[in-house]
């Protein structure tokens, strides 16, 4: 080798070794750890008001029901004329056909509203609080910090 070309070769390994040293203090710090906490989801949902005016609302709704399948059969049964009778059914079961329509898919858009209210809670609460993972107390066997009375707190504030 020739002595240029051996000034050269140390000279690239000189910077090599020069910038490999310099970007080193900016290389990325190391991601902070997860802070964990646990929720009891299902405590959580018991405990919401709206919940609660849910469950009423689908018990009112149930009677309303039986009470419109009473009419209609006392109304079919005192109905003497076969053609009448059948008719009669055929109303009435599309009546309560679409009833029952109607009152789940008020029941599913409620629970979906109450459902996505009660996530974004727990994740304010949980944000508000440092920590950057919440998992469901009951798939956590040790440790997590319990949010389950703050989120309770928060979501029943809400109504």
């Amino acid at each position: 080798m020739t002595n240029k070309f051996k000034f050269l070769l140390s000279g690239v390994v000189a910077c090599t070794l020069c910038a490999s040293v310099a970007f080193a203090d900016t290389a990325p710090a190391a991601p902070a750890p997860a802070s964990v906490a646990v929720v009891d989801v299902q405590a959580v949902v018991n405990a919401s008001p709206a919940v609660q005016a849910l469950k009423k609302e689908q018990e009112a709704n149930a009677k309303d029901l039986i009470t419109f399948i009473e009419k209609a059969r006392k109304d079919v049964a005192a109905t003497t004329d076969e053609k009448k009778k059948k008719s009669l059914e055929e109303k009435y079961n599309k009546e309560l056909v679409s009833k029952r329509e109607k009152y789940e898919k008020a029941y599913t858009s409620k629970l979906s509203q109450i459902d996505e209210s009660i996530s974004k809670t727990i994740a304010d609460t949980a944000k508000a609080k440092g920590y950057t993972v919440v998992v469901a107390k009951g798939a956590v066997l040790y440790g997590g910090t319990d949010l389950t009375n703050e989120v309770k707190k928060a979501v029943s504030a809400k109504k």
